[in-house]
């Protein structure tokens, strides 16, 4: 027993010293999920369902006043930084860089990554720090309206090489499309240091908004590729199986997120399907984070594609069980033990 236990101690630490190391880049927000009674709150404010739809700080202070008769929770977000928390609670070296307000949101964002073990790369700011209200109707659905605040500042003078330089892989939110030339520069640079570029393709009407641009970032610079069914049929007009097939023409790894069926995984010939784990779903606030997170940590670990997508599931059905996007610390040593032995 004591050979065995010392075995997974040095492997343990053998793991760690070998794990590839990740940078996320991405929008620096405060989630704000509010439970709402029916649909009518997104029709008045004009929010397709499903969607992320940036607004004004007017708009956001109006929903947040339509609303303030629901429940609702305050937690550090935005998508990159949500997969960033996770994977460096399951023990991955990571590194986030972002935009914040020099206000007590700001500090409370920052402060957050860096308890989990993240390195922080904040850019603080005069403008507020971003909030993204999160409309979840009874069916789990979330509605994002996301006011960016000073997440939005960020420019192409903040990509210095020697940020970059001791990460394996990068990972950039698909959020961030809109300003393309930072996207471009981010993953030129990547590209120049030898690292993997992970995109996740972020919602449907980002895709929709900005095709070319996700077309010339992918095309030249993706190799690790992340959509739902919704964000893949957007950018090729396909339903999941064929859109597995084109977009794994245009990457080395791509996936495709479909829900209550599991997740499809396609790197060259080779096509796997994940199944779901059956919880009982609370919000699905984070569910594409997590799932990020789970599949990049078993990259980064040198596991199979199936591992990854099996990890990446897992971590999905942990985090729709709960409301928002960030699972509580204490309950990680739970979910990397049961990780270990899937």
């Amino acid at each position: 027993m004591a050979k065995l236990q010392a075995f997974s101690e040095f492997n343990n630490i053998f793991e760690k010293i070998f794990m590839k190391k990740i940078l996320g880049i991405g929008n620096a927000l405060v989630d704000i999920v509010t439970f709402i009674d029916d649909e009518k709150i997104l029709e008045k404010f004009s929010l397709p369902k499903g969607s992320m739809q940036l607004v004004d700080k007017t708009t956001s202070l109006k929903i947040r006043e339509a609303t303030k008769k629901f429940q609702s929770t305050f937690a550090p977000g935005g998508s990159a930084a949500n997969t960033i928390y996770g994977l460096a609670m399951l023990g991955v070296k990571t590194g986030f860089l972002g935009a914040t307000g020099k206000d007590e949101t700001g500090k409370l964002f920052d402060s957050e990554l860096c308890k989990a073990g993240v390195k922080t790369f904040i850019k603080k700011l005069n403008n507020p720090t971003g909030t993204a209200i999160s409309l979840v109707t009874p069916d789990s659905e979330r509605t994002f309206a996301t006011y960016l605040g000073a997440a939005v500042e960020l420019s192409v003078d903040d990509l210095k090489k020697e940020l970059f330089s001791e990460y394996d892989i990068l990972y950039l939110e698909g959020y961030l499309i809109y300003n393309k030339d930072f996207v471009v520069k981010a993953c030129s640079l990547a590209k120049s240091l030898k690292m993997k570029v992970a995109l996740d393709l972020a919602s449907y009407n980002v895709v929709n908004d900005n095709i070319d641009a996700f077309k010339e970032v992918i095309v030249n610079y993706t190799d690790i590729l992340f959509a739902n069914s919704e964000e893949a049929r957007a950018y090729t007009g396909k339903e999941p199986e064929e859109s597995l097939k084109d977009l794994s023409q245009k990457c080395e790894i791509a996936v495709i997120k479909t829900g209550a069926n599991g997740s499809l995984i396609q790197s060259g010939n080779k096509i796997i399907k994940v199944q779901p784990f059956r919880v009982e779903c609370r919000d699905t606030t984070g569910a594409g984070d997590l799932y990020a997170a789970g599949f990049l940590y078993g990259l980064a670990s040198d596991k199979s594609l199936e591992k990854c997508g099996q990890y990446g599931s897992y971590l999905a059905a942990k985090v729709i069980e709960i409301t928002g996007a960030r699972i509580e610390s204490e309950k990680w040593p739970a979910i990397k033990k049961t990780i270990s032995v899937l």
